[in-house]
C-alpha cells in the first residue's frame, strides 16, 4: 500500500514539477509516509523517478506491426514523439538521462530495466521484417535501432532542431534505403 502511494505520490509530482524539482521530502509528505520509508525500497531520487516513469513510458509505447519495415519504424518514431513532446515523459527522460550520468545505481537500473526491455521490443520490428522477407537475414537490427531511436534523443536533448513528421520521415526512409543498399 505504501509503496503504491509513493509511485502515485512521485508520478504526481514529476508530472507537476519535473525531475530536478523533485524531492523526497515532497513524496512523503504527498504519499503520507516517512522518508525512511522511501528509501526503504528506493536508495536515491533517481531510482524512485525511474520506477515511477517507466512503467508509464512503456504504455505510452506500444510496439506498431503495421506490416512493414518502413510503417513500423514510422509509427515507433512518430509515437515516441508524440510521447516526448505532448506528454511530461520528455521532460522526465530528459531529466533522468541527465541523472544516469551522475548515478551508477540508476544507470545500472536504466540500462538493465529499461535500454535493454525497450530495444528487444524494438528488435521485434527488424525480426518481422526479415521474416516477411523484406529485408536480409543479415541485418543489423542494433545499427538500424541506434539510427532511429539516437537521431531522436540527440534531438530531444539538444533541443536544437525540432522533432516532427518530417524529421521522423525522413530519418526512417534513410534507415530503410541503408537496409535495402546493403543489400545489394
Amino acid at each position: 500500500m505504501a509503496e503504491r502511494a509513493i509511485l502515485e505520490a512521485t508520478t504526481e509530482l514529476l508530472d507537476e514539477r519535473g525531475f530536478v524539482a523533485l524531492t523526497m521530502e515532497d513524496v512523503a509528505l504527498r504519499a503520507g509516509v516517512s522518508k525512511a520509508t522511501i528509501y526503504r525500497w528506493w536508495p536515491s531520487k533517481g531510482i524512485l523517478a525511474f520506477d515511477a516513469f517507466l512503467a508509464r513510458y512503456l504504455a505510452e509505447q506500444p510496439l506498431p506491426d503495421t506490416g512493414t519495415l518502413h510503417g513500423d519504424l514510422l509509427a515507433a518514431l512518430r509515437g515516441w514523439i508524440r510521447t516526448v513532446k505532448q506528454t511530461v515523459t520528455g521532460r522526465t527522460l530528459v531529466g533522468l538521462i541527465a541523472e544516469v550520468q551522475r548515478d551508477p545505481a540508476l544507470a545500472d537500473a536504466w540500462r538493465d530495466r529499461f535500454i535493454r526491455p525497450v530495444r528487444d521490443r524494438h528488435r521485434t520490428m527488424i525480426e518481422r521484417a526479415v521474416d516477411r522477407g523484406e529485408i536480409p537475414a543479415g541485418t543489423d537490427a542494433e545499427i538500424a535501432l541506434d539510427l532511429l531511436f539516437g537521431s531522436a534523443y540527440h534531438r530531444l536533448l539538444q533541443s536544437h532542431l525540432d522533432l516532427s513528421d518530417r524529421f521522423a520521415t525522413v530519418i526512417v526512409d534513410i534507415i530503410v534505403s541503408g537496409i535495402e543498399a546493403q543489400a545489394h
